[in-house]
Formats: structure tokens, C-alpha cells, sequence
């Protein structure tokens, strides 16, 4: 190397060498992958492969493990279940909610009522010399104009309710005081409860008291409120209780004690909600338990069915009859009954099969799924109206919901378990289901009353009127005229 050549000229010297020497152990580049080496080895050691992608599509590798499967995570265990928990909620929250469970219970109890006493009344009718749709045509009649009833009722107002509260009251005790003179009123089951109008119709007056107390008591109770008068105990008791207790005398006089509890439990269901201390609802409570009592204890009947309670042999003289066969109908049902119109126990067994022991018959022809279907119609229903009874703001809706609910639940409740043998039989029918003009009117009415309350609500109005058609076609209507004129 010359002496007199520069460094920066040895430098570039250098770098031309050591890319030639790269260029001598770099391999050309291949379309393909070269042939492997040894066993287990990918190539000449010390020498970095490059090649070139192949034209076609390459199929992305598997993942580990996975046989071909998507490599997504899996969801936690009980995801699914608490989908449908939530799904199941949101619909239950839903403003409507109370509306289709009231109406749409209390239609199917009232419709498969009718097919019941259809199935229970066609032997007794029979033995009375009459067609065997007898009672199942009145029956129909009187379901028809409840349902009248019913719709009227859940298009009227929260102002017309209240005022037919007093009217309705004052008519009732009228029609109370006829059931008593000689010639006008007429005796049923030893109850002289009943007032003949014509033909095979009768009226009990002693049904519409029930709906009479609980509007008027509803109402009365809601002004007190108003006026902040509910703190003082006269005030939450008179004139309620007075005026309640003038009606269980009247009932009384006929000696239909069954009504007599319903109306009781109806009072007690108003004091409730109105926030009666304990200490006067607990008075008020051991006055009623005591005249009760003495009721009972002279009256040898009504000691007789005290003692039927739980009773599986018809005891002496057969005084347990009635709740015994009650109780055979419904074993011998089973799990899915005997089919409808198979009864045999409604062949002249059981008494009153149609009316106050209609669910023995139901559990014997339907078995423990009818029974346990009517129930769940039931709880609906009730679960309803307390869900009215508690989201208004509206103190007579309140009362006025809450006092039907007890109604109909009591009623429910203490028929039931007549049949179940885990009470007394009081002679008080299935609301909705059983037999009686007379107790269907006034009750499809009190669930029109609900109906309105449900109506009522605000989240409810509005959801009902989006689910207008009118309403619909206004609003496409607003938005066309809100388009340029040329837009098609």
C-alpha cells in the first residue's frame, strides 16, 4: 500500500472488501425453500434463508390445541341463565306490566270458570229436572254482562269511581233492609240473603256490599288524607268502622257468615293501608275476633264446621260429609285428573259441586296441574294489584286497589282452603270461578276498577298511546309536512 494515500481513502477501501465478502457467502434468493439439512436441522448452519412468498393463498396456522375450532373464550358458566333473568326482568318492569296481568288473568280464571261449572253443574241439573246447560247458560249471561261491567269500569275516570261511591253505598243498604221483609227477600241454604227477581234470576245484595265498602271506604279515607286528619284516631275510625260494622249487621240478620268474614277482612285491609296504628288496628282486630267467636259458639252449624277442619271420615251423622268427598275429589285426581266431565264425585257426592266446592271438582277432572293453575291465575292477580296499589301516587287509587286485592285474595283464600280442609267452610264462592251471577258482577266491576288504576299510571298512559294506531299516522303525517317540497 502506497505511503502517501489518505485514511479517508483506506476506509472506503475497507468497505468495498467486506461487501464483496458478503456478497460471496450470501446465497441467491430462491423461490422455494431450500432442502433441509441433517436430521432435525433447518439448513447449513451460520447461513440466514430468505425466500420468496408463494403466488397462492396461504392457509393461516391452526391454533394449539384447538382441532380447527375458533380460539374465541368461552363465556362464564350461568351467562346464559342470567341473560334470560335479565330479559325476563326488564319485560316484568315494563310500565304495562300490571295492565295485561290483571286483564289477562282475570279473563282466563273467568273462562275456564265457565268451562268448569259447565263440567260440575250438568248432574245437578240433571236431578233438578232441567237441561244440562242450566246453570251453565245463566252462568254465561251473567259473564257477559260482567264483562259489560268490566269494560265500563276501565273506561271510566278516577273521578266518576269516587263518585259513585256514596250512591252505590246508600243503594246497597237499601236493597239490605228489602232482603229482610217478609215477601220481598227469600231463603237459600237456610241464608236469607237473597231477593227474587222474576224467573230463575235472584240478586244478593250482601255481594255488591263488598265493592260498595270498598269504594266508599277508599274514598272516605283518601279525603282524610287530604286534610291531614288520619293522625287522629276518631278520625281513622269513625264513621268507617260504624258504617262497616252496619253492614255486617245486615249480613248477619241472614246468617250468612261467609260474607261477613270478607267484609271484615276488607275493613281491616283499608285500616292497613291507611297506617292505622297497631295498637287500634289490634283493638279493632280483638273486637271482631270476639263477636266472631260468640257467633260461632251459638250456633251449633257453624261449631259443626269448625270441627270438619281436617277431618277424613264423615264423622257422626255425616256432619263432616261435605269436606270429606272435598277432600276425595281432589286425591283421587292425581297429577293430571281424571279429564274433564269424568267426575265422579259430582254423581251426588259432593254438595254444591258447581259452587262453593267447584275447585274439588277441578282438582278431580284437571288433577294437581289444573289446580296448581288456577292458583298461579290467582297470585298474578293479586301480585297485580298490590304492584297498582304501590306505584300510585293517587291516595283513593291506593286504597281503592289495595282494598279489591284484598277482596278478591281473601275470598280466594278462605274458599280454598275450605276445600283443602285446612279451614272452615264458610259458603263463600271462588271469585271469578265459581257459580253466581250475583258474586261475578260486582266482582268483574271491581277488576274494570283495576284495570282503570292501571291505565291510570303515567309510564302506562304513555305507553298505551304510542301503541295507537292514530297516534302513529299523526306522527309519519307531522314528518312529511316537515319535508322540502321537491323531495319525493
Amino acid at each position: 500500500m502506497p505511503a502517501d494515500e489518505s485514511p479517508a481513502a483506506r476506509g472506503a477501501d475497507r468497505s468495498r472488501a467486506g461487501a464483496a465478502i458478503s456478497r460471496a457467502f450470501t446465497p441467491p434468493l430462491l423461490a422455494g425453500p431450500l432442502p433441509a439439512g441433517p436430521a432435525g436441522s433447518p439448513g447449513p448452519p451460520g447461513l440466514v434463508l430468505r425466500s420468496r412468498p408463494a403466488t397462492g393463498s396461504r392457509r393461516p396456522p391452526s391454533p394449539r390445541g384447538g382441532g380447527g375450532r375458533s380460539s374465541a373464550p368461552r363465556p362464564p358458566r350461568g351467562a346464559g341463565v342470567r341473560r334470560v333473568y335479565e330479559r325476563a326482568r326488564r319485560a316484568w318492569d315494563r310500565p304495562l306490566t300490571a295492565y295485561y296481568l290483571i286483564l289477562g288473568s282475570s279473563l282466563l280464571i273467568t273462562v275456564l270458570g265457565l268451562v268448569m261449572v259447565y263440567s260440575a253443574s250438568m248432574i245437578k241439573a240433571l236431578e233438578l229436572a232441567k237441561p244440562g246447560t242450566y246453570f251453565f247458560r245463566k252462568q254465561f249471561l251473567a259473564a257477559v254482562i260482567g264483562a259489560g261491567l268490566m269494560l265500563l269500569a276501565s273506561r271510566m275516570p278516577v273521578k266518576l269511581h269516587r263518585a259513585l261511591a256514596y250512591p252505590l253505598l246508600t243503594g246497597t243498604v237499601f236493597l239490605m233492609v228489602l232482603v229482610q221483609v217478609p215477601g220481598i227477600g227469600m231463603s237459600v241454604n237456610g241464608n236469607q240473603n237473597w231477593i227474587y227477581l222474576g224467573g230463575p234470576f235472584q240478586l244478593q245484595p250482601s255481594e255488591f256490599g263488598k265493592l260498595a265498602l270498598v269504594l266508599w271506604g277508599a274514598d272516605l279515607i283518601a279525603r282524610k288524607q287530604d286534610k291531614r286528619l288520619l293522625a287522629q284516631w276518631k278520625h281513622m275510625l269513625v264513621p268507617l268502622v260504624p258504617v262497616a260494622f252496619m253492614l255486617l249487621g245486615l249480613i248477619m240478620l241472614g246468617g250468612d257468615m261467609g260474607t261477613a268474614i270478607i267484609l271484615t277482612a276488607i275493613l281491616f285491609g283499608l285500616l292497613w293501608l291507611a297506617g292505622a296504628p297497631t295498637r287500634l288496628f289490634a283493638g279493632v282486630l280483638a273486637f271482631a275476633g270476639l263477636i266472631g267467636f260468640l257467633l260461632i259458639k251459638t250456633s251449633p252449624n257453624r261449631m259443626s264446621r269448625l270441627g270438619c277442619i281436617g277431618a277424613s271420615e264423615p264423622g257422626p251423622g255425616d256432619s263432616c260429609w261435605q269436606a270429606v268427598h272435598g277432600i276425595y275429589a281432589l286425591a283421587s285426581g292425581g297429577w293430571f285428573g281424571s279429564g274433564l266431565g269424568a267426575s265422579v264425585e259430582k254423581w251426588g257426592q259432593l254438595p254444591e259441586p258447581h259452587t262453593d266446592f267447584i275447585f274439588a271438582i277441578t282438582g278431580e277432572e284437571l288433577g294437581l296441574a289444573g289446580t296448581l293453575s288456577v292458583l298461579a291465575l290467582f297470585a298474578a292477580l293479586g301480585y297485580a294489584g298490590i304492584r297498582v296499589a304501590g306505584r300510585t301516587e293517587d291516595p283513593f287509587v291506593r286504597y281503592a286497589a289495595g282494598g279489591v286485592t284484598t277482596w278478591i285474595t281473601a275470598q280466594a283464600v278462605i274458599n280454598i282452603g275450605a276445600v283443602l280442609g285446612l279451614l272452615p267452610i264458610a259458603g263463600v264462592p271462588l271469585p271469578l270461578f265459581s257459580y253466581g251471577g250475583s258474586a261475578l258482577l260486582p266482582t268483574m266491576f271491581a277488576v274494570g276498577l283495576m284495570i282503570a288504576f292501571a291505565r291510570e299510571d303515567p309510564a302506562a298512559k304513555a305507553a298505551l298511546a304510542m301503541r295507537r294506531p292514530g297516534v302513529r299516522w299523526k306522527t309519519m303525517r307531522r314528518r312529511v309536512t316537515k319535508r322540502p317540497s321537491g323531495e319525493r
